[in-house]
């Protein structure tokens, strides 16, 4: 993002002239947001269905698998940046090991519940049809899961959305860098346009999770 763009003009709440000026700027700021979220959400999924099944399957790792991402989620993500920054620099793959490791636990956690919450009688009417574990898993409990695991991207996605905002502080962030820069220079039009449509881009991402849900799930539209 260019640097002092906001200095020459004067600092109303929102600077509609200077808005309709930048307007690319902030697509291209939404652009990347957006991206970063969606492969942080999307890497975090492929990592935690494994990771959910294992946790499910072999009880003895349940714990210690949501207690070690429980601990990594306490860390502070501008502290953990700054540890990572050493060994994989300024730039995506910092950021994206930070938004994918915070995504992971919202998403293991909802695969394990999700597992778990599948009935004994169902399980057992599965085993008595013959069905091998595999199948069992991919057939029977992972679609009964699925309200569960959508619940948890839902979350993650969300969660995420906010925590792009603060991956400016190693030169991305999508709009995030448009409100620190804002907060820099003192200039209130993008620290307030940002913000918003951060915002409203948690809330849209929201509801059309729910509306994907409810599509493809009626049976969980209760939920």
């Amino acid at each position: 993002m260019p640097g002092h763009l906001f200095l020459d003009y004067v600092d109303p709440w929102i600077n509609w002239d200077w808005l309709s000026t930048h307007i690319p700027v902030f697509l291209a700021a939404l652009q990347e947001h957006v991206t970063l979220t969606l492969i942080a959400v999307g890497v975090g999924l492929l990592i935690s269905l494994p990771m959910g099944v294992v946790a499910h399957r072999w009880r003895a790792l349940r714990n210690p698998v949501l207690t070690l991402f429980g601990i990594f989620y306490t860390i502070p993500s501008i502290a953990l940046f700054a540890l990572l920054i050493p060994y994989t620099g300024l730039g995506t793959l910092t950021a994206e090991i930070g938004l994918v490791g915070y995504a992971v636990l919202i998403l293991t956690r909802n695969v394990v519940v999700g597992l778990e919450a599948v009935p004994n009688d169902v399980l057992d009417a599965a085993n008595g049809m013959g069905y091998r574990p595999l199948a069992r898993l991919v057939r029977v409990e992972l679609p009964l899961a699925l309200p569960a695991i959508f619940a948890g991207i839902r979350i993650a996605t969300v969660t995420t959305i906010g925590l792009v905002t603060i991956t400016a502080v190693i030169g991305l962030g999508g709009l995030g860098q448009l409100i620190l820069q804002g907060l820099v220079e003192n200039f209130h039009t993008p620290l307030v346009v940002a913000t918003l449509l951060s915002i409203v881009l948690a809330l849209v991402a929201d509801l059309a999770l729910a509306g994907s849900q409810r599509i493809a799930l009626p049976w969980s539209r209760s939920a």
